[in-house]
């Protein structure tokens, strides 16, 4: 699993107009299976799919996009360029044959921040199937970020556990929670998660089926401000 923050609005200090192409450069040399996005534009996910397709000759590349919204007009939130600006996931695997991406806007938000944050998730056709997750929690106030984990995992990724049949699931996102030994973090994950960070804000989780087998985080040259962060799970078994 890869996770990337591309700062990629044009709007933040942080937007080097790189930051796409070096995620490109690292897709094609990492090779992953997952890769979450954060702060990117909607066609810088195409362009990553196209990155991905590209290292795995034959596959079914799939991605999937879910805008932040606006709070002031309740459009999608834009990048500078006009494009809809959000979080996205690919993947190597297809859906899921019957399923579809879905994601939604948090019912908690900093009404004083006009973009609000999102979850975006995915059935990936692995073997085993597995969902697949991606959020970039609000950054301006901690109780947020906090309202926002717990209702993630307490009850979206619960009902997708339900409705799958408690098929294995891994999230890739800049939570802005801290790192590992954070009791805010701690708080709102299920028990039993598999737990990776980039000794920052940037995570990779996962239920009880699956472990941490290593981890790393992987320099984007000054693309953006946050590392790449690339985590290997296996089975728990």
């Amino acid at each position: 699993v890869l996770q990337l923050n591309l700062c990629g609005s044009g709007i933040a200090a942080c937007y080097t107009g790189r930051s796409t192409e070096e995620a490109a450069a690292v897709i094609r040399a990492e090779n992953p299976d997952l890769v979450t996005l954060n702060e990117v534009c909607q066609d810088d996910v195409s362009t990553l799919e196209r990155a991905l397709a590209e290292v795995v000759p034959g596959g079914g590349v799939v991605s999937a996009f879910q805008s932040a919204r606006n709070g002031r007009t309740g459009d999608p939130y834009r990048c500078r360029n006009g494009q809809q600006y959000g979080i996205g996931i690919v993947s190597r695997w297809p859906s899921v044959p019957g399923s579809s991406a879905g994601g939604g806007i948090y019912p908690a938000q900093d009404r004083e921040d006009p973009e609000e944050r999102a979850w975006l998730c995915l059935d990936a056709a692995a073997t085993p199937a597995v969902a697949v997750c991606t959020t970039h929690l609000a950054y301006t106030k901690r109780e947020i970020a906090v309202a926002q984990c717990r209702y993630l995992f307490g009850t979206v990724v619960a009902e997708l556990r339900a409705r799958d049949g408690a098929a294995p699931l891994v999230l890739g996102g800049d939570l802005n929670l801290g790192s590992g030994n954070s009791p805010d973090l701690e708080s709102c994950l299920p028990a039993g998660s598999a737990l990776a960070d980039d000794g920052g804000q940037q995570h990779v989780v996962a239920t009880s089926e699956l472990v941490v087998d290593s981890s790393r985080t992987i320099e984007m040259h000054g693309a953006t401000d946050h590392p790449g962060l690339l985590v290997t799970l296996v089975p728990s078994g």
